[in-house]
């Protein structure tokens, strides 16, 4: 069984910064991709950023050049340093692990932009 927990969501002012964390546990064998998604009240879960195991990143264009996608393998950890942070990052934001194939996905951090 694999765990993947995130941790440092909540409320910031338009124009902060917040940085998430996302550590998976357990029966894992390799990591693969590990990324962000995000999703608002009355939409459509979206990608944020992904990064692969080389460490080759992917972002959405909502966010390139204010999030940056981080990853320790030691750690099987992912990070997303998020600046300059409007009312529309506003959202819940899910980590999603892939090992062999398989996504694994945490329950999601709550966060919220104050304009």
């Amino acid at each position: 069984q694999v765990q993947v927990v995130e941790s440092g969501g909540g409320s910031v002012e338009a124009g902060g910064s917040l940085r998430l964390s996302c550590a998976a546990s357990g029966s894992i064998f390799s990591i693969d991709a590990m990324g962000w998604y995000r999703q608002a009240p009355g939409k459509q879960r979206e990608l944020v950023a992904t990064i692969t195991s080389r460490g080759s990143t992917n972002y959405a264009d909502s966010v390139k050049g204010r999030f940056a996608i981080s990853r320790d393998n030691v750690k099987n950890t992912v990070y997303l340093q998020m600046n300059s942070l409007n009312a529309e990052d506003t959202s819940v934001y899910y980590c999603c692990v892939y090992s062999r194939g398989m996504p694994y996905w945490g329950k999601g951090t709550l966060v919220t932009v104050s304009s």
